[in-house]
């Protein structure tokens, strides 16, 4: 069985079993999912697929269900693993090492990185997925990245950078409104002392920043890795020395980016013409 399958029916048969739980916590409660439904302010629809297994419930559904079957905290234990199913199967393992991150620094070439992304321009690049996905799975993956923004607001002093090709901004995912309030949201998290965003010009000509997007994140046992994705497909790479390669890249992209000063007043430019 290969990985990627064995994290899809991993991450299946968690949500089945919480589902089984639910249902059975449900029915020692002397509730039918219709009352249940209308006590935590969900749909019976809802409440019927998350006990079937069809639907990943969010943290507030779970916190909800947990408290009023008085479960006790015995849902909510499960809300990590649960929230680990949110994922693309490929992503799951960067994405448990990014919320404990000590520092991460990314290069984008045609996106605004995920971290700095609004909900609406989020939706409209899921939207995009090909195949279609379904609007439950839709509106998951929405959800869930921006669950991961919280590490933007953290008050542990993880220390994030990011380099931006100006190509990627100028790039309109959804409506000229969306992307307006897409590059207001990049000019209000350069207000955070934790973030630093740099616009990679595109008068800076070729660099070797255009052999594809790069991240690199430092753990929280102080190991550093790279990381790179493309076509629903990942790579880690911990080996020091290609790290190490991979580091001085991305020291040589942050030379030739605009300063963060320099990237605001961009950034501010570009948002007034849409």
């Amino acid at each position: 069985m290969g990985t990627t399958k064995a994290h899809r029916d991993a991450a299946t048969a968690a949500v089945r079993y919480f589902g089984s739980q639910m249902g059975l916590l449900r029915k020692r409660a002397g509730l039918t999912q219709p009352e249940l439904a209308r006590l935590i302010g969900y749909s019976e629809a809802m409440v019927a697929a998350v006990e079937q297994g069809r639907r990943i419930p969010q943290k507030d559904f779970i916190e909800r269900v947990d408290d009023v079957l008085g479960a006790d905290g015995l849902l909510k234990t499960g809300a990590p693993f649960i929230a680990q199913a949110r994922y693309p199967a490929h992503f799951r393992d960067f994405v448990q090492l990014e919320a404990e991150a000590v520092s991460l620094y990314s290069y984008e070439t045609v996106l605004v990185p995920g971290l700095l992304q609004t909900e609406d321009y989020t939706r409209a690049l899921v939207s995009a997925h090909c195949p279609p996905l379904d609007d439950g799975t839709l509106e998951q993956r929405v959800s869930a990245r921006m669950d991961r923004q919280v590490l933007l607001a953290r008050n542990s002093g993880t220390v994030l950078g990011f380099v931006i090709e100006e190509a990627a901004l100028y790039r309109r995912i959804g409506s000229a409104e969306v992307m307006r309030r897409q590059l207001q949201r990049l000019l209000d998290c350069m207000e955070l002392r934790n973030v630093s965003i740099q616009v990679m010009p595109m008068r800076s000509g070729a660099h070797i920043g255009l052999n594809g997007p790069l991240l690199l994140m430092e753990t929280a046992d102080r190991h550093t890795v790279a990381y790179i994705e493309t076509q629903g497909v990942s790579t880690f790479i911990w080996d020091r020395e290609a790290v190490s390669a991979y580091g001085q890249r991305y020291g040589v992209i942050r030379t030739r980016a605009l300063n963060t000063e320099e990237s605001a007043r961009l950034i501010e430019r570009m948002a007034g013409e849409l």
